[in-house]
C-alpha cells in the first residue's frame, strides 16, 4: 500500500465505488469520501472536508449535482497540500445548446471544470456520456423492472458508457502522469436508441420491457402528477433532451486514448448485469 491515500469523493457511488475497487486491486491506499466513511465526508457540510483531505495528495472529485461546491473544495484541497485533481464532469459541458443555460447540472460542471483548470494543480477532466448503469443501478432501473420506460427521448440514440470504463480512466489519471492536463470525452463503442436498449435488456433477462416515447410536456405533467416539483420534473426532461435532439449519438475516443483499449460494449454490460441479478424484483 502507498502511504498517502487517494481521496475518492462519492466513494460509494456508481463511478466512485468502482474507482475505489480498482485502486484497491492495484494496492493503492484509498480514502472513501462518503457520509458513512471514516472520516466522514459530506459535500453539504464543509466542516467534514479537512479531515477527509488530511494527508492526501490526489483527489477524485465526483461533484455534488446542483451545487457549486467544487471551486471552494479545490481551493481548500490546495491549501491542505493536494497536488492532483481528477474531476468527473459530463458530456456537453462546453457545447452550446446541449442543456438550458440555467441547467443545474450544467452549472455544476462548467464551474467545476473552470475551478480545476485554473487551480494551479495537476488536473484531468473526465467527461462521460450517459452511464450504462443508469438502467441497472440508477434512475431508470425501477421503470425497467416495471416493464415500461417512459421518457422524452424520441428516436434519438446515445453512446452509453460503462461506469467501469469511467472509473478506469479516472484511476489511470490518478496513478499515471501522462494524463495531466487532459480532458477525456468518454463513450461506449456504439450508439443505441432507448428502444434498442430495452430490447437488449428484455432479451438478456426474459423480462418484457417496452419504451414509450413522450413529449417533454407530457413527461413533465406525468412526473408532477406523481408528486414531483415542477422545476425538478423540467430539469429531468431537459437532461434527456440531448438524446431526443441527437446530440448524444456521437462516439468519443477517450477510453481508447487513456487506456489503450476499446470501451466496453453495452451488450457486455447487459449480459453481466443480468447475470448479477440487476433486474430481479
Amino acid at each position: 500500500m502507498t502511504e498517502q491515500p487517494i481521496l475518492i469523493t462519492g466513494g460509494t457511488g456508481k463511478v466512485g465505488g468502482r474507482a475505489v475497487a480498482q485502486l484497491g486491486a492495484k494496492g493503492v491506499a484509498v480514502r472513501v469520501g462518503s457520509r458513512s466513511g471514516d472520516p466522514r465526508f459530506d459535500w453539504m457540510d464543509q466542516s467534514t472536508w479537512d479531515a477527509s483531505l488530511d494527508g492526501v495528495k490526489k483527489v477524485f472529485i465526483v461533484p455534488q449535482d446542483g451545487e457549486q461546491l467544487t471551486r471552494p473544495f479545490v481551493r481548500r484541497a490546495k491549501e491542505l497540500g493536494v497536488e492532483r485533481i481528477v474531476l468527473l464532469s459530463g458530456r456537453g459541458a462546453d457545447v452550446p445548446g446541449y442543456a438550458k443555460e440555467d441547467s443545474i447540472a450544467g452549472r455544476t460542471h462548467i464551474d467545476g471544470e473552470d475551478a480545476v483548470r485554473n487551480s494551479g494543480l495537476e488536473w484531468t477532466v473526465v467527461r462521460p456520456a450517459w452511464f450504462a448503469q443508469n438502467f441497472s443501478e440508477g434512475f431508470f432501473r425501477d421503470s425497467v423492472i416495471g416493464g415500461e420506460l417512459r421518457l422524452p427521448a424520441g428516436d434519438g440514440a446515445a453512446s452509453f458508457v460503462d461506469a467501469e470504463d469511467i472509473a478506469a480512466v479516472a484511476v489511470a489519471a490518478l496513478t499515471e502522469d501522462k494524463h495531466v492536463g487532459r480532458t477525456y470525452e468518454l463513450s461506449g463503442p456504439s450508439a443505441l436508441t432507448i428502444a434498442e436498449v430495452v430490447d437488449l435488456i428484455s432479451d438478456a433477462t426474459g423480462r418484457p420491457v417496452r419504451y414509450v416515447s413522450l413529449s417533454p410536456e407530457d413527461f413533465v405533467a406525468e412526473l408532477v402528477a406523481e408528486g414531483w416539483p415542477k422545476a425538478d420534473a423540467e430539469d429531468y426532461a431537459d437532461s434527456v433532451g440531448p438524446i431526443r435532439r441527437d446530440m448524444d449519438s456521437h462516439l468519443s475516443d477517450g477510453v481508447q486514448t487513456a487506456l489503450g483499449r476499446p470501451p466496453r460494449s453495452f451488450v457486455l454490460f447487459v449480459k453481466e448485469a443480468a447475470a448479477a441479478g440487476a433486474w430481479r424484483d
